[in-house]
């Protein structure tokens, strides 16, 4: 009995740090996609089965994306004035009543506002999150965002399977009551752990001049050279993630022909397999400088995404399973580099450093999303996927400082 307490204790002896309110938010953001990620993996195939265009499709994701961007400095400016965590919960409840909102709302017009809830939701979730993370003195911040963005890799290796099972069994209605109870769940969980962490951000004499002032600052810091250059690197990866987030699985259901099934099965093996590498790239970002992160993210992320489409005609299930593996650890490591850089330069104005960080994801998302929506009949496949990656080696290799 001894012998598997001693490998499980080695194991975790092993594992990169990970402070408590580190954990405590990736738990609560781990739940949040598992909830959400339990259907939205059949989102497009369910927006396509409703007739809607690849450029329509392109627009929803637009929906539920630009409203982040376009509340995040709002939701900064209540995070100056209400705990974070609160605010956290709150979004997390608005992701349920999103559940509940796909399952009574029949209205075209109800539809598309639905989708700017969840922009919102996603907003006060994410930037109250960030701040958190931002505001309290931790050992690595490139670190702490790798455990923070490693969570919906986590939730993805198991989230998709259990909600297939459901909308086999009780009808999509089964899965979305799921997500509805989880979410609740989640955010009582989120409201009792990052209440108290949140509580050394607001600042109850804040007033909108000082919110002016504080933009000011940050803009004259984003201007800066070294700020500059790696954030726009780590943006180009974000317009490719657009890219295949909103196309990539209808790719597989319409050009390859794969089966839901398969499909299924290939999104949680690909999302188990990311499980060690991420804990190899949370090590490997928290002992290198940030820009290194986005760089080296933005090179691998470009380099996957130009094989992908050069082997395209010669592409079984192992050899995507690759590209995808490549292209999800570029990410990863672009992504915790930017916010960790963010956090050491606007660390003094955390909510204001969290609001940025937040609108340069969704934003390039979005673009990616939409950009790849209109495209995609005229270029295809093939080349959309390689000239995205060329897109991203070229902003990298330009803008390496």
């Amino acid at each position: 009995m001894a012998k598997p307490r001693f490998l499980i204790g080695m194991f975790l002896s092993e594992l990169p740090k990970i402070e408590k309110v580190t954990r405590d938010l990736s738990i609560s953001h781990f739940f949040l996609m598992f909830g959400y990620k339990l259907f939205s993996l059949y989102f497009p195939l369910f927006l396509m089965s409703k007739g809607m265009s690849l450029p329509e499709v392109g627009y929803t994701y637009l929906l539920i994306y630009l409203p982040i961007a376009f509340s995040a400095p709002f939701v900064g400016f209540l995070n100056h004035k209400i705990n974070p965590g609160i605010l956290a919960s709150l979004g997390i409840l608005g992701y349920g009543l999103y559940s509940l909102g796909m399952v009574l709302i029949v209205n075209p017009v109800l539809f598309y506002l639905w989708q700017v809830l969840l922009g919102v939701s996603a907003a006060l979730f994410f930037i109250s999150g960030r701040a958190i993370l931002m505001g309290s003195t931790l050992e690595s911040y490139d670190r702490a965002f790798g455990w923070f963005y490693s969570a919906p890799f986590y939730a993805e290796a198991i989230a998709p399977a259990i909600g297939a099972v459901f909308i086999w069994k009780f009808n999509f209605v089964g899965v979305l009551i799921l997500s509805l109870f989880l979410h609740f769940v989640n955010a009582i969980f989120c409201f009792i752990r990052l209440k108290t962490p949140g509580q050394v951000l607001p600042d109850y004499g804040f007033r909108f001049r000082n919110f002016q002032e504080n933009y000011q600052k940050t803009f004259q810091k984003l201007k800066s050279r070294r700020l500059l250059y790696s954030i726009l690197i780590s943006f180009s990866v974000l317009v490719l993630s657009g890219f295949y987030h909103a196309f990539f699985v209808l790719f597989l259901k319409t050009d390859l022909r794969w089966s839901q099934n398969l499909i299924l099965i290939f999104v949680s093996v690909l999302s188990f397999l990311i499980l060690p590498i991420s804990l190899w790239i949370i090590n490997r970002v928290g002992k290198q400088e940030s820009k290194r992160s986005i760089f080296e993210g933005s090179l691998i992320t470009g380099i996957f995404s130009i094989l992908f489409g050069l082997l395209l005609p010669f592409l079984n299930f192992p050899l995507i399973l690759i590209m995808m593996l490549g292209k999800s650890v570029g990410s990863l490591m672009a992504s915790s580099g930017r916010s960790g850089l963010i956090s050491k330069i606007l660390k003094k104005i955390p909510e204001e450093g969290a609001a940025i960080d937040t609108i340069f994801s969704p934003l390039g998302v979005a673009l990616g999303a939409l950009i790849s929506g209109l495209l995609l009949d005229f270029l295809g496949y093939k080349l959309l996927f390689i000239l995205g990656g060329v897109f991203v080696l070229l902003v990298g290799l330009l803008l390496k400082d």
